[in-house]
């Protein structure tokens, strides 16, 4: 089974159909022993009434004691090797859906990481987990076809073959009858998949919507807006549900005749070899085999409906990852060196001109038209930004990322101890994430994680810890308030020490006191360094050195933010705004009590 350093290998994305063949391939040894394993089971389970009938005639009805005692034991030792039988089917197979699922995870996250930013603009946030959650668990009880599937049909070619040496009419029957059941499914099948398909979309788009909740449900608060956004995701669930109500419909019905079309398909055969049986036509141990073979068969052709029934959910699964495997990176045209000294930023789109070594704040009466920018100049978003004289897509990007830190408020943190979390020490090596530079020594590297967490305001939070940071972190740090973990990130951002800083919103869930005490701490840390913080807390701009203001999206405004106070009422009502949202509204509870 494919382990955690083991490479998936090349998925087949040129269909649904191609991509679960593709996972066979990859182990096709222990699909192979699977189907081994299944087929003998499942033929073992059809010699049994084979072996029953030889009991009854050749030793129970002659009245031949030795001859039923022959045949009782190999009735035994059938039943006894079957049933290991049974448990190595089910341990092969067990070990086929893990490596299924596993490798399917890996070629998910790893094409997650080949997309990098571009991800969020090209898959939403609920279609990932709903492939990683659910689409992944489907696509791995599909392959349950190498196994029992491959040994349902041997197991239907052997009792046919059995049933020829009884009667050749009840062999005519079974062959044609069986195949008719399987027919009369298939319809059933092909619309389950349309309804499979359209649940999961909504079931994507539904997950999307939840994580947008969680992330922004301040927010919503704050402007009142809870109850319609309430209503809207309450319709959604409603939609959702009774999508459900119909794939379960359809499920419902797959399973119900898998599983009472051959039971009322056995009741036909055994009345007409009982007929037979009457005439003198077969004997009656013939009769008691007829009657295990065609139960046996009851077996086969409900695994090849639940097969069926597996696959076409498999199918739909693995279209939507295939779909997700076709995503392609923003392609990196830049081939140019970076501008050797610092260099002025500049996005035509918006206005906006970042002078080096400067701290630069963007003012937008709406949050997103300055994170727009903020995306643009870190060269996340396509735009025309110019480097000094050089267009930003024009340069290699491996030297934007090495120089250009976008640090955003809501970046994920990665469970582990909270020194993994904000960067390296002198218990590791050197700089941080995206800078590519030697280890630092060790006493270097602590001095330089101290000054990140003090001009985060950050060290009380290490201090209150029961380890420091040693101590371990959930994913995200749940295990600390807002205000902390958007401490934790902006300390994590100021270790990486960039060229050039563009921070979103890095003080908006924080008190009025550890704001000014951040405020104060990033213009001194970040002097003759080129900063951008997108803001609109008088307490940070009043530590600025150029205010541009936004108005749909262009710069409205640029000066300090007392000339701006002065001279622009909009800049004034929107600092204004936040200066009143402080009075009333403690931004995080957590942080005010400390």
């Amino acid at each position: 089974m494919i382990d955690a350093y083991e490479d998936p290998g090349t998925p087949d994305r040129r269909g649904g159909a191609r991509y679960l063949w593709w996972l066979v391939t990859r182990q096709p040894g222990r699909c192979a022993a699977g189907a081994v394993f299944g087929s003998v089971w499942m033929v073992l389970l059809a010699a049994t009434p084979y072996l029953m009938s030889r009991a009854i005639d050749d030793g129970l009805e002659p009245g031949n004691m030795r001859a039923l005692t022959l045949w009782s034991c190999a009735l035994f030792a059938v039943g006894a090797f079957n049933a290991w039988l049974s448990i190595m089917r089910h341990r092969t197979m067990t070990r086929v859906r893990m490596d299924a699922n596993f490798r399917t995870v890996k070629v998910v996250l790893g094409q997650a990481v080949r997309l990098g930013a571009s991800l969020r603009r090209q898959a939403g946030a609920g279609e990932v987990v709903t492939i990683g959650v659910g689409d992944v668990q489907t696509i791995s009880q599909s392959l349950t076809v190498v196994g029992p599937g491959v040994g349902a049909v041997v197991a239907y070619l052997v009792v046919a073959a059995l049933l020829i040496s009884v009667s050749a009419l009840i062999a005519t029957v079974v062959l044609l009858g069986i195949p008719v059941i399987v027919l009369l499914v298939g319809p059933l099948l092909g619309r389950l998949q349309g309804s499979e398909a359209e649940y999961r979309e909504r079931q994507g788009v539904l997950t999307a919507r939840i994580g947008d909740l969680a992330g922004g449900l301040r927010v919503l608060a704050g402007l009142g807006g809870k109850g319609l956004v309430s209503d809207a995701f309450r319709r959604d669930s409603q939609r959702l549900r009774e999508q459900g109500y119909r794939v379960g419909a359809v499920t419902s019905w797959v399973q119900a005749l898998g599983i009472g079309l051959p039971t009322l398909f056995l009741a036909v055969v055994t009345w007409l070899a009982a007929r037979l049986a009457a005439q003198g036509h077969i004997t009656v141990g013939e009769l008691v085999s007829v009657y295990g073979y065609v139960a046996v068969l009851v077996g086969p052709v409900s695994f090849w409906v639940e097969c069926g029934y597996q696959i076409s959910r498999g199918l739909v699964c693995a279209r939507r990852v295939v779909r997700f495997l076709h995503l392609e990176p923003m392609a990196d045209s830049g081939t140019l060196d970076a501008p050797s000294e610092p260099s002025a930023l500049y996005d035509p789109e918006s206005g906006v001109r970042v002078l080096p070594g400067r701290l630069t704040a963007l003012v937008a009466e709406g949050s997103a038209d300055a994170t727009a920018v903020v995306d643009r100049l870190g060269r996340y978003a396509p735009s025309g930004v110019t480097w000094g004289d050089t267009r930003l897509d024009d340069i290699a990007l491996d030297q934007i990322r090495s120089r250009i830190l976008v640090a955003d408020h809501e970046a994920d943190l990665f469970a582990g101890s909270l020194q993994e979390m904000i960067g390296p020490s002198s218990r590791g090596a050197g700089n941080c994430a995206n800078t590519p530079h030697a280890p630092a020594p060790a006493g270097q590297a602590e001095a330089a994680l101290q000054k990140a967490l003090h001009t985060a305001a950050a060290q009380d939070i290490v201090q209150a810890l029961p380890q420091g940071l040693d101590t371990s972190m959930d994913a995200q740090a749940r295990n600390l308030s807002g205000g902390q973990r958007q401490r934790v990130r902006l300390a994590r951002a100021l270790l990486a020490d960039p060229e050039i800083l563009l921070a979103v919103e890095p003080t908006s869930a924080l008190d009025a006191h550890t704001e000014a005490t951040v405020a104060v701490r990033l213009g001194e840390a970040r002097r003759g360094r080129t900063t951008v913080v997108t803001t609109t807390s008088p307490l940070v701009l009043d530590h600025t050195d150029t205010v541009h203001f936004l108005k749909d999206g262009k710069v409205a405004a640029t000066g300090t933010h007392l000339e701006l106070l002065e001279s622009t009422p909009d800049y004034r009502a929107v600092v204004a705004r936040d200066d009143e949202a402080r009075d009333t509204d403690a931004k995080d509870p957590e942080e005010a009590l400390g």
